[in-house]
């Protein structure tokens, strides 16, 4: 990072952008052909830090995934547009995450029912939920696991 005063590597800190992120962004490549796409996310945590997405059974991501399942993704929160006269004394305060780690298809009903829970605990702070079915056989729960990832308050 260029900016070293406005690196976060403390990892409450971090977890705490993610906590008041909206949405995740997810950049994949293909062939040289990088594609990002933003999506409803979950949060693990813990020793073994995750996050889970969930998509339909086809498209684009999912024949991206199959062929390189290395990932960047992004949060950010905390947008507070300040300026002055000139146009360059404008700037934005913003809080982020950037990282990197391995994103796969989660197979088993258990895994699948897991990484909704969080995907649903991040956006309502519950964790009681039954889930029908028929909709829950055609939802890809998609599982990342973060290799690396940092900080930025600027």
């Amino acid at each position: 990072m260029r900016r070293n005063d406005r690196e976060i590597s403390d990892i409450k800190e971090i977890e705490s952008i993610i906590s008041r992120a909206d949405v995740c962004r997810v950049a994949l490549a293909d062939n040289n052909i990088p594609y990002i796409v933003t999506m409803n996310f979950g949060y693990s945590g813990g020793a073994d830090k995750k996050l889970f997405f969930h998509c339909a059974k086809e498209g684009r991501k999912l024949d991206m995934i199959r062929k390189n399942n290395y990932v960047c993704f992004e949060f950010d929160t905390d947008h507070d547009l300040y300026g002055g006269k000139k146009a360059c004394d404008y700037s934005m305060k913003y809080s982020s995450v950037v990282g990197w780690g391995h994103i796969f298809i989660l197979t088993g009903d258990e895994e699948k029912r897991e990484g909704l829970n969080y995907i649903m605990k991040h956006y309502t702070n519950r964790t009681d939920f039954s889930y029908n079915p028929k909709v829950f056989d055609k939802t890809v729960i998609l599982g990342l696991n973060i290799k690396e990832m940092t900080g930025k308050q600027g």
